[in-house]
């Protein structure tokens, strides 16, 4: 399983994702508490760090890193956090992961730059 997106984490924790958002990080926490082979969940320190600090893309991307751990080491996790990550994926506002856009700009001197994502509608430059 690849590993969630921090950034989609960070929305749904910080609560930009709406109600529905807010049910889905409920979700997740529900899924994280649940037990593994007889053993204490090691990822609830990660899940509570980043909703004390939902801006953190540290505890985001620790957080991620966790579960992605968590999924290869027990299959019925994996697959419930398979289903999870496809619905809070479908979320409007918390598009992330796949498709992500990074543009680096560096050397010289810019005269119009554009930095875009998931555009809908005209983008117009100048006159």
């Amino acid at each position: 399983m690849d590993v969630i997106a921090p950034e989609l984490l960070m929305a749904l924790a910080s609560g930009t994702a709406g109600a529905a958002g807010e049910q889905i990080w409920t979700s997740l926490r529900d899924l994280v508490r649940r037990r593994h082979s007889g053993a204490e969940p090691s990822d609830q320190g990660e899940l509570t760090a980043l909703a004390e600090a939902p801006d953190s893309a540290e505890r985001a991307t620790e957080l991620a890193e966790v579960l992605a751990r968590r999924a290869r080491q027990d299959p019925a996790f994996a697959q419930a956090l398979a289903a999870w990550r496809q619905e809070a994926e479908a979320l409007e506002g918390t598009r992330a992961g796949a498709g992500d856009v990074h543009n680096t700009i560096s050397g010289g001197t810019q005269n119009t730059v554009v930095q875009a994502r998931d555009v809908h509608g005209s983008i117009n430059l100048g006159g």
